[in-house]
């Protein structure tokens, strides 16, 4: 089982293996990654041609998939077959899963040298681990496991980018840099690159990161609800695609946004139960200035209309797990109707 940072590694070498399997609580990771494994190796020109996918949903026969695989590319070396959110990967033995399973573990040894086998998992949430299934599975083909790479393991790998670009960077400023990262090491390299032209003929230091970096997501996402709860649609949507610029979880952004709801139909309920600001204030275990905040949001919605928005937050997430719709456009949706109801 190897991590995204040593399976983009391998890509750039070339080290391309006929069988991948990933699993991660961030889809969007997850699909950006196999994505770069495609373009690696299929030709772009035929890519519709040599290009597979299977929703691991919706599988009631494994010999579809087989046939796929089996079928030669089109004017490539390569072809691709996917199946993507391939729950029979989880825990759980029900008929058709096991049957699904089994097929596939079967198959992983005889993949034609002409295709690659993808399979991805999406965890349910954040304490889920990999199953057995997962663990079996790793003898035979390439398990890529999707885990943000934060605190020391993140400051090593990207010392070894500024050390393979020959630019050395103090401990210091290497932890200021890396308070700032997001968990993509495409934007991370990129922000190597940045920082290293920027500081071409000297070293790095503190004022240089503050000079290049742009603000933390988590400043971003804070911006966002509270513009969300202030009703400022222009601006929230503007801070929301910066936020899927910079690589943030969508299903966080969720999760953010359905936060601020809940916060503000408690405040909300409190104030008109007749409780003080200082009741309110330790029944949700906030500051003061911040629950004085949410107190002003409050009044430009009606305890209905934020039961409405916490609702469509909810729907929403619902579809974001369960569909293979646009997410982007979904999340703006969600945005523009939680704040005009």
């Amino acid at each position: 089982m190897i991590n995204l940072y040593e399976f983009q590694n391998n890509i750039k070498k070339n080290e391309i293996n006929k069988s991948y399997l990933f699993c991660g609580i961030d889809e969007e990771i997850i699909k950006e990654n196999i994505k770069k494994l495609v373009y690696a190796s299929v030709s772009q020109e035929f890519i519709d041609l040599n290009y597979v996918k299977f929703d691991g949903n919706n599988i009631d026969d494994f010999n579809k998939v087989l046939n796929a695989c089996e079928t030669l590319p089109f004017m490539s070396d390569k072809k691709i077959v996917l199946i993507y959110r391939a729950d029979f990967l989880g825990e759980g033995d029900d008929g058709n899963k096991k049957k699904l399973f089994n097929a596939f573990n079967d198959y992983i040894d005889n993949i034609p040298e002409s295709c690659i086998l993808i399979a991805y998992y999406v965890f349910k949430n954040k304490r889920e681990k990999p199953s057995y299934k997962i663990y079996k599975l790793k003898k035979k083909c390439c398990v890529v496991k999707v885990d943000k790479i934060i605190g020391r393991q993140l400051e090593i790998k990207v010392k070894d980018l500024f050390l393979q670009k020959n630019k050395p960077i103090s401990n210091f400023e290497l932890k200021l840099f890396c308070s700032n990262l997001p968990n993509d090491m495409g934007v991370i390299e990129n922000e190597v690159e940045k920082l290293c032209c920027y500081t071409i003929d000297r070293d790095i230091k503190k004022e240089d990161i503050q000079n290049m970096y742009p603000k933390k997501n988590d400043d971003d996402i804070f911006d966002l609800v509270d513009l969300i709860g202030d009703k400022k649609i222009k601006g929230a949507l503007e801070i929301f695609n910066e936020l899927i610029y910079k690589g943030e979880d969508i299903l966080g952004i969720v999760y953010m946004i359905e936060r601020q709801f809940k916060l503000l139909y408690i405040i909300k309920h409190e104030v008109e139960s007749g409780k003080s600001i200082e009741t309110i204030t330790t029944k949700v275990r906030l500051p003061e200035f911040i629950c004085k905040k949410l107190l002003n949001q409050s009044k430009k919605f009606t305890l209905k209309q934020v039961k409405k928005s916490i609702d469509i937050c909810l729907n929403t997430e619902e579809k974001l797990k369960s569909s293979t719709i646009d997410k982007k456009v979904e999340l703006e949706l969600m945005i523009i109707n939680a704040m005009t109801i």
